[in-house]
């Protein structure tokens, strides 16, 4: 990026994040206290577990297969995938039945992927092109917030596309540059523009939205979404960088700190109805983990342990679940073949 003069944004954000030589996630770690940011899997055990029940259930909705795969997107430290492998060892049929896989860009995560879960059998694959079978259960927890995004902003009537450039003193800054948005509207299929004066939008989430669809369609699968977003129609200037868990300028700290968006669930829910597939519900975190019985697994686990012990089950267990924490600030999606009526941890509260 820095010999050329501007640069669409989703580019310097793909240099940023995932440049092999000096790339956020691939040259560190970010996760944890000691990272960055902290993700559900890390925060307890019971996000995992949660999810292993509702894997359990989805299968079973499926007439109990004798052979599913569950792919993790993008695995972060492994935290999830762990802890989710040793749940499931408790449903041994489900267990028995399942291939393990994880979708993973970065080297050097992979790198420590593969020490933490080295007593498990999983396979890495780099493309989704490498998954074979009819059962599939596509995970993707904080997957999508980090791919790269464009940005479009309607200026005095008119649609701009947002792009990054560097001025006479090697300072980037922030160029809008006029755009065709109808060349959007006809690769998506619908018309993205109406109503909005701001577009987010990810051409690399759109092609594993369509990839993930094509498999879920042909054969028969879900893909389970987790992030952060909302739900409302108009869509927002999102766009931020986290550094040592604290927002932070996004032209300021390349290589060195997270660039991510707040999905909107809307226009994820208008894309794949393109492609042939069903949302089966959108809710929060919260109404999705208390519908799986998190409270339950809580109480159960915490009995005959010592008070500070119970008290640290209870105060992980609010982080998950809380209206100001991260229970209403993330969505829960559900996308499944249109044949499939699955509604697991979809009620309403």
């Amino acid at each position: 990026m820095l010999n050329k003069k501007y640069i669409t944004l989703d580019k310097f954000i793909n240099k940023a994040l995932y440049s092999s030589k000096n790339g956020f996630y691939m040259k560190k770690n970010p996760f944890g206290i000691n990272g960055d940011f902290i993700t559900s899997p890390n925060i307890s055990i019971l996000f995992s577990e949660m999810l292993s029940i509702w894997a359990v259930s989805f299968w079973e909705n499926l007439k109990s297969p004798k052979k599913i795969n569950l792919i993790d997107l993008g695995a972060g430290n492994g935290q999830m995938i762990y802890d989710m492998i040793n749940s499931l060892k408790n449903f041994s049929r489900f267990y028995e039945s399942c291939n393990f896989f994880i979708l993973e860009k970065s080297p050097y995560l992979k790198k420590i992927q593969k020490q933490k879960l080295k007593n498990f059998k999983i396979k890495w694959i780099n493309d989704l092109k490498e998954i074979n079978g009819e059962y599939n259960i596509f995970i993707a927890n904080e997957f999508f917030d980090a791919l790269p995004i464009k940005q479009f902003f309607k200026i005095k009537n008119k649609w701009t596309e947002r792009f990054v450039m560097l001025d006479e003193n090697n300072k980037r800054n922030f160029l809008n540059i006029y755009s065709n948005i109808k060349k959007l509207e006809k690769k998506l299929k619908f018309k993205i523009s109406k109503n909005q004066t701001i577009i987010e939008h990810s051409p690399l989430a759109f092609e594993y939205l369509k990839k993930i669809s094509k498999k879920i369609n042909n054969k028969k699968g879900a893909l389970l979404i987790i992030d952060y977003g909302y739900i409302e129609e108009e869509m927002k200037d999102t766009l931020m960088a986290i550094k040592k868990h604290s927002v932070t300028n996004v032209l300021d700290e390349i290589g060195k700190a997270d660039i991510t968006y707040h999905l909107n669930f809307r226009v994820l829910e208008k894309i794949i109805k393109n492609f042939k597939v069903k949302c089966q519900g959108i809710t929060t975190q919260r109404n999705f983990l208390i519908n799986l019985g998190i409270k339950e697994r809580a109480e159960i686990i915490s009995k005959n342990l010592t008070f500070s012990k119970k008290a640290d089950i209870y105060y992980r267990l609010k982080r998950l679940i809380d209206k100001n924490q991260m229970g209403d600030l993330f969505k829960v999606m559900l996308i499944t073949n249109k044949k499939i009526n699955f509604k697991t941890g979809f009620l309403i509260d």
